[in-house]
């Protein structure tokens, strides 16, 4: 495994590294209302996200995800490490976003847990956080994991690939893309620990699924959130071939792609 995803004393241990930037991308109320890790700045879901914006599907744009960054006293080779209160799922979207604009992948990782379970036992802070701006270079990567509509229908009938449906059993039963298994990104969390599972049940539960090291990965949900968590684990778990379907089913469904019912 790798240091992808990280536990709370690999972060405690380096909180104030100058070379570490710990963002928080909850809502604004559950920062200022019930804290945050100490020095963290806030850069809420909703801000890297956009309709219209972005080159594809929900990315805010490079210039917006630049100004973003810069504000919050990220630097372009910062370490990047991203926590949230849902297990994970919305702090992935920030790095997906973040390698997406061409961050180092080896920099960038997601807190092992999310603040419930931080604060469990280690100390938070209270009040905004005022970080000194930095500069951010983002310039979309088009040689990156994201693939377009065309490569997924390739994909389709690909037996080295894998398309995985990351949505929850009753979202895959009313429509999923021919092919598609099913992988609901909850089932990587262990809800007591509120962080991942053990790696061994991890990866006994993408073999029997048919999620393998040695096949092509295609990601998708519904837009383009769920499928972030999926893929930070997956590289995590040194997965080396992982694409990332921006669009969706969204898109998919919008440009007549035909679907599968049932389980």
């Amino acid at each position: 495994m790798s240091d992808v995803v990280v536990p709370a004393a690999w972060v405690a241990d380096r909180l104030r590294d100058d070379d570490v930037s710990v963002v928080d991308v909850r809502d604004v109320w559950e920062y200022d209302g019930i804290g945050h890790l100490p020095g963290a700045p806030n850069v809420p879901f909703d801000d890297f996200r956009s309709e219209t914006a972005g080159e594809a599907g929900m990315l805010p744009g490079a210039d917006r995800f630049a100004e973003l960054m810069g504000e919050a006293g990220v630097g372009a080779d910062d370490r990047l490490v991203a926590y949230d209160d849902t297990h994970g799922v919305f702090a992935a979207r920030l790095l997906v976003t973040a390698e997406l604009y061409g961050h180092d992948p080896a920099k960038l990782h997601l807190l092992d847990g999310d603040f419930s379970a931080w604060r469990l036992a280690h100390e938070t802070a209270d009040g905004t956080s005022d970080p000194e701006s930095a500069d951010y270079d983002a310039a979309f990567r088009t040689d990156g994991p994201l693939v377009d509509l065309a490569t997924v229908e390739a994909a389709v009938d690909d037996p080295e690939a894998v398309l995985v449906d990351t949505r929850e059993a009753w979202e895959f039963e009313e429509g999923h893309i021919p092919g598609a298994v099913r992988l609901d990104w909850r089932e990587l969390v262990d809800d007591d620990s509120r962080g991942l599972r053990p790696e061994p049940a991890l990866r006994d539960l993408l073999e029997e699924r048919g999620v393998a090291p040695d096949r092509r990965v295609l990601l998708y949900c519904n837009t383009a959130r769920r499928i972030s968590h999926t893929y930070t684990v997956l590289r995590h778990l040194d997965y080396p071939d992982l694409a990332f379907y921006e669009g969706s089913l969204t898109e998919w469904e919008r440009e007549g792609g035909d679907l599968e019912t049932g389980a």
